[in-house]
């Protein structure tokens, strides 16, 4: 198994801990002292040395944020997490803050004196947090001051070792580029700017510049690693080598200088005394490396991470192998849900079973085509009926609930394979749906198909596309509290930047990118509804008269749309057409890999809405 269904959250260990740091603040002559849920890299999932906000809080979520304060202690999550936080942490002593209505900083600056010390950790905050927060403690006469030692880390007695997963090289078939071309690409960028060198702290930047891939944060094949790219010189890698077998330190070694992490100040600093320009991204860099460059002497140019562009534009090997992993995710997807719609009306499986099942039909496809699944995309979302609406929901040993007849079952899910990340959410009826079921979910369907559908100009932004997920769910006074669409990497991050379909989502879509498509519905207490693919940014078949380059998505995601949840009285003829088509492409896609059973539940899954439609 490539996850667990233990408890990872005790909310009864909240209150000692919390006790713990301020005895821990006050020796360190601090007023407070802010948590991010962070590591070096700013990854979005840690390893277990990293967290630190887990450890004190028991929220678990893989965004969020505490403050500890003398008299208040708060949990900042988004609308994901609402649900779980409340669930994981100890409200008595925490309060739990919405991040989006009341950022940490603006709730800051409402509850500090002039005489605060407020510390933090320069190496788990970026530039941007750290602006942020000096503005608030400067509008309270308060100071925000970097701690040379980690209180958390002070009274954490059983904290891990850092990781040491074994790094692999990622083969051109499955890159498309090789190293020395992509980091030619990067010094162009660089010479454009132009600045002398860039640093890259995000684990899957460096991954991909460098066609490695690592085992040091589960679900996330990355390895932790800093490194400097010069402009016109070799770049300089900082890996623990201990992760470097000699043969891929060889390799690396012909196109990099290597060195330890504890060497990576010291090459910041050279570059400072160089006087060099550094381009330095506010929103991913620590304020650590920041004050490094900065006190030795380098000029910064805010600017964001070099890769994260060229990365998010797959070449086409990159696109052709998602194409090839979503035919091998798609079928074990079908093997589930036929699966699924055998067994589940006994009421005989519960949450953790069909988690189990649906990895070992994921691993047993990918064995029958020849490619291997490396691991899980992130421990499965598999929630009936009221987990179904807590958006993040982890399902454990104390929490999982039997699958009966009467309720809804979302499972979002995802496999790591060597030509491609797959993310896919399905939604289905255990049992008769109700009407309510019905509606809410034909209204998230109506969003999914307009973003799949959807033609749009070169240059605009996701948040431009994000109400077009939600007009069918906002006119009947319903929305949902996440993006619509997050990037996805090439058998790298599942959750990738800079585009993303959101109400902030401010970065131009750009063809070769992948993106997830996933509207929802949640009713707390009651059930969830979501429905994702992932699409492909492609340019648009040109329109006869237009006078602009359009472009459009490919949905990649191969696997059918519970037909019983949909009211069909609620949907056009196109998008009964479109619902019709998608399913139409399903069979000469996924039976090789099905067997006769399987084949004939795809059959049925799949058959044409538009015989029984009738237009509103």
């Amino acid at each position: 198994m490539f996850q667990s269904f233990e408890e990872l959250s005790d909310r009864e260990t909240g209150a000692f801990r919390l006790d713990r740091l301020r005895e821990e603040l006050a020796r360190q002559g601090l007023t407070g002292f802010i948590v991010p849920h962070a590591d070096e890299h700013q990854s979005e999932y840690l390893p277990p040395s990293a967290e630190r906000l887990a450890w004190l809080t028991g929220f678990t979520g893989s965004a969020g944020m505490s403050i500890v304060l003398a008299n208040y202690a708060a949990v900042f999550v988004d609308g994901r997490y609402t649900l779980q936080a409340a669930a994981q942490v100890d409200t008595d002593r925490f309060e739990i803050v919405d991040l989006v209505s009341e950022p940490p900083a603006k709730w800051l600056t409402d509850k500090i004196a002039s005489d605060d010390r407020i510390g933090y950790d320069a190496s788990l905050m970026t530039v941007a947090q750290v602006r942020r927060f000096s503005d608030s403690c400067r509008k309270s006469g308060a100071t925000l001051v970097a701690v040379g030692d980690n209180p958390i880390d002070r009274i954490w007695a059983d904290r891990p070792a850092p990781p040491t997963g074994q790094v692999s090289l990622h083969p051109l078939e499955f890159a498309g580029a090789d190293v020395a071309e992509k980091i030619s690409e990067i010094q162009g960028i660089l010479a454009a700017r132009p600045v002398d060198a860039a640093i890259l702290t995000q684990a899957d930047s460096i991954a991909w510049l460098f066609n490695i891939r690592g085992a040091d944060i589960a679900h996330n094949p990355v390895p932790l690693s800093f490194a400097i790219l010069l402009r016109d010189a070799k770049p300089r890698l900082f890996i623990d080598g201990r992760k470097l077998s000699n043969a891929v330190r060889a390799r690396l070694t012909e196109v990099a200088d290597i060195g330890e992490p504890a060497e990576f100040t010291a090459g910041l600093q050279a570059l400072g005394k160089s006087a060099a320009k550094v381009l330095l991204d506010p929103q991913s860099a620590s304020n650590a490396v920041a004050t490094a460059l900065a006190d030795s002497g380098a000029a910064i140019v805010d600017g964001l991470d070099p890769v994260v562009l060229p990365k998010a534009r797959k070449n086409s090997t990159e696109l052709d192998g998602a194409r090839r992993a979503h035919i091998r995710d798609g079928a074990a997807m079908v093997r589930f849900l036929a699966w699924l719609d055998w067994t589940a009306p006994s009421g005989d499986i519960d949450e953790i079973a069909a988690a189990c099942k649906l990895e070992e039909l994921r691993a047993g496809t990918a064995k029958r085509d020849g490619a291997e699944l490396v691991d899980i995309s992130f421990d499965t979302i598999a929630g009936y009926g009221p987990n179904g609406a807590i958006v993040h929901y982890r399902v454990t040993t104390g929490t999982s609930r039997r699958l009966e007849p009467g309720s809804l079952f979302l499972v979002d899910s995802g496999g790591q394979y060597r030509d491609g990340t797959t993310d896919i959410t399905r939604t289905v009826a255990i049992g008769a749906p109700t009407g309510e079921m019905r509606d809410r979910f034909t209204r998230v369907l109506k969003g999914h198909i307009a973003v799949a559908t959807a033609r749009f100009p070169t240059g605009t932004p996701g948040a431009q596309l994000d109400s077009l997920a939600r007009n069918a769910l906002w006119r009947a006074g319903f929305d949902f509290d996440h993006g619509t669409g997050h990037g996805v990497g090439s058998f790298l991050s599942v959750h990738e930047g800079p585009a993303r379909i959101a109400k902030t989502g401010t970065v131009p879509i750009e063809a070769g990118m992948i993106l997830s498509n996933e509207p929802g519905y949640y009713k707390a207490g009651a059930y969830g509804i979501r429905i994702e693919n992932l699409v492909a940014v492609a340019p648009a078949t040109p329109v006869p008269g237009g006078d602009r380059d359009m472009l459009g998505f490919e949905t990649i995601t191969l696997c059918p749309i519970d037909r019983q949840l949909i009211e069909v009285a609620l949907l056009t003829p196109d998008e009964i057409a479109w619902l019709d088509s998608y399913h139409a492409r399903l069979g000469p896609a996924l039976s090789h890999l099905l067997d006769e059973p399987e084949r004939d539940w795809l059959a049925e899954a799949t058959r044409p809405l538009a015989d029984r439609s009738q237009a509103p």
